[in-house]
């Protein structure tokens, strides 16, 4: 049987507001307000679920993102038996990450139209205690614990490695949106050659 809309939870009909306008209008356009009368209530009602539009962005991106729960799964782990390669376990990161990265920008990318929303922005979700960095912060660590773990190098630097992977997989979510998919690999071609790359420099 269908549900209908009135019938959802207010913090999920949110959510799903917030969702719709955010890929359809951008970040800058879709304002507390709007996300309100999208989910068909008041301002106030909002307010008393989310702290602010940055909690609805970042409750978007990791719960409405389909690759965002396995890529912080795979993040946090520790590591892995004998058998589970580091370099594997890169390839499945880079991969999430390919695919996570070209979802969100086009969300995001309004933002940098607008100076004084982007400092709004950065300070809401500084007050959440979140923002981008967290994705590199969490590889950091995982390489880490591959380090003490005796599998990587003893020399191998944790948090160069994750930025050198992470800021190849978000370069090439720029240039899919940017120029196109005919200038970027297939992810499931770009994820296992940009992880061998990393793994090479690190085993």
């Amino acid at each position: 049987m269908l549900t209908s809309k009135s019938s959802r939870p207010t913090p999920e009909r949110l959510l799903d507001a917030a969702e719709k306008l955010m890929r359809t209008v951008g970040l800058a356009s879709a304002t507390t307000k709007a996300i309100a009368r999208e989910a068909g209530c008041s301002e106030a009602a909002l307010y008393k679920h989310f702290a602010n539009k940055e909690e609805l962005f970042v409750r978007v991106l990791m719960e409405r993102t389909p690759n965002a729960g396995p890529l912080m799964a795979a993040l946090q782990a520790g590591p892995g038996d004998p058998g589970a390669g580091v370099e594997e376990a890169l390839a499945d990161i880079a991969r999430h990450a390919s695919l996570f990265y070209a979802d969100a920008m086009p969300m995001a990318a309004s933002l940098f139209a607008d100076p004084a929303l982007l400092t709004r922005h950065r300070e809401g979700v500084q007050q959440l205690g979140t923002g981008p960095h967290v994705v590199l912060d969490a590889l950091a660590g995982r390489l880490r614990r591959e380090r003490d773990a005796g599998r990587l190098g003893p020399d191998a630097d944790p948090r160069t490695a994750a930025a050198l992977l992470l800021g190849a997989c978000f370069q090439r979510a720029f240039f899919l949106h940017f120029s196109g998919a005919h200038v970027v690999q297939p992810v499931e071609e770009f994820a296992p050659a940009v992880a061998r790359s990393v793994w090479a420099a690190i085993r």
